[in-house]
């Protein structure tokens, strides 16, 4: 057998790619990564250079063990990077591609976007992830620009733009405190809009620890074992309810398997079929433990996570460290296997472990009934999520062994044959 490369880690992983850094052109009151701005020194180019941007290709390609590799690029806002960089990004993964499979998945506000980017997008095959929460009312809640005004017609505008040039999109959808309490109007908008894959994220928040404010940032630090216990004061206004967010997915699920099986895609039903399947749903926050799931900031630092992006999580710097062994260092595969080892016992006897496994750390605050901490914030949601969706969950399991597609069980249901 041959030697595996020291530039190519043992098993697959993902890093998020922020050439812009936490740089933006809009102010979303909820977003955690604006403030990271903060961690640079004052006045630095957000913007990263050809040398890294090379290097990183290069070494990205070579670190990945299998014939598909997948870039991701997000920020702030990567549009402001202007199209002639991500034309040398394409270029550069041609360059080092040695025949592997390359994709583009581009996360953006959608506001910037006109017709050559568009062009762009669809010349080169690229996945356009577009960030909006709804109508109108409820996106322009959080999504405003700089003056505080809306962002939702120019997001529409985007979304117009990609359909005419057939460019391939997705939605990610900001689960908050207002748009949780209105799960169908959400669903049923980002239908209408022509959104097939969506992909809904819980905003929870805290307010700023001691570490934080130390940083001079306004929103709390991943939380330490001895985290706080109550969420009213643990949490920020902006940030879902666990019984909301639970309510939420149930709603949303129950119109989803009666009409929209095989037609519509929800990131977190297709990952808890994947549990379900003991086939694993591929989502870092739902796996049994982290470090897989990286982050590079615009100078070529690459961090634990782009929700630890904070010096202590630090793993070095492309221009020094191949990424591939910043990947295999003992720091990474502690920092992945902390999340099983610090799993409460509550957890651990879980009938859901095998679907949540605490999900992710960073909302790990609370305590569990009888003292213990390290609960995941929004477990009661996930509990009530989970038991919901159980019964029909084992039908599509079923189907897919019988060869038989899952959306089957929308007649299934119209008879009254699941769950019974």
């Amino acid at each position: 057998m041959m030697e595996q490369s020291k530039n190519t880690a043992s098993a697959p992983f993902h890093v998020m790619t922020k050439p812009i850094g936490p740089r933006c052109n809009i102010d979303c009151k909820y977003c955690f990564y604006l403030e990271k701005e903060k961690l640079f020194p004052r006045g630095e180019n957000l913007r990263m250079p050809q040398d890294v941007l090379e290097i990183y290709v290069r070494q990205y390609i070579e670190a990945q063990p299998g014939n598909e590799v997948t870039f991701a690029w997000q920020g702030g806002e990567p549009t402001l990077m202007g199209v002639d960089f991500f034309r040398q990004a394409v270029a550069l993964q041609k360059k080092y591609g040695a025949g592997r499979k390359i994709e583009n998945a581009f996360q953006t506000n959608a506001t910037l976007l006109d017709d050559e980017w568009c062009r762009f997008f669809k010349e080169n095959d690229f996945l356009v992830g577009i960030s909006i929460d709804g109508p109108r009312d409820l996106h322009d809640t959080y999504r405003v620009d700089r003056k505080q005004n809306s962002t939702f017609d120019r997001v529409m505008r985007g979304i117009g733009l990609c359909r005419r040039h057939g460019v391939q999109f997705n939605t990610l959808t900001c689960v908050t405190r207002k748009n949780s309490r209105k799960p169908l109007e959400v669903y049923n908008f980002l239908k209408k809009i022509g959104s097939r894959y969506m992909q809904f994220i819980p905003i929870v928040e805290r307010k700023p620890d001691a570490d934080a404010l130390k940083l001079d940032l306004t929103l709390a630090t991943p939380p330490e074992p001895d985290a706080e216990d109550e969420e009213s004061r643990a949490v920020t206004p902006w940030s879902v309810l666990p019984r909301d967010y639970g309510v939420f997915l149930t709603t949303i699920f129950d119109q989803w398997v009666r009409h929209d099986v095989g037609q519509t895609f929800v990131q977190i039903f297709d990952v808890a079929l994947g549990n379900w399947m003991g086939v694993g749903g591929g989502l870092c926050i739902f796996s049994e433990n982290c470090g897989r799931a990286l982050a590079i900031e615009h100078n070529g630092d690459l961090y634990a996570c782009d929700h630890y992006v904070y010096p202590q999580y630090l793993q070095g710097n492309i221009r020094d460290k191949s990424i591939a062994e910043m990947v295999e260092s003992p720091e990474m595969k502690k920092f992945g296997k902390d999340k099983s080892d610090t799993l409460p016992g509550y957890c651990r006897r879980c009938e859901f472990r095998f679907a949540c496994h605490g999900e992710c750390p960073k909302h790990r605050f609370m305590k569990t009934p009888d003292g213990e901490p390290g609960l995941n914030y929004l477990c009661p949601a996930y509990k009530k999520f989970y038991a919901h969706i159980d019964p029909h969950m084992k039908t599509m399991g079923q189907l897919l062994r019988q060869n038989q597609p899952p959306a089957t069980i929308m007649e299934m249901l119209k008879k009254g044959l699941v769950g019974v």
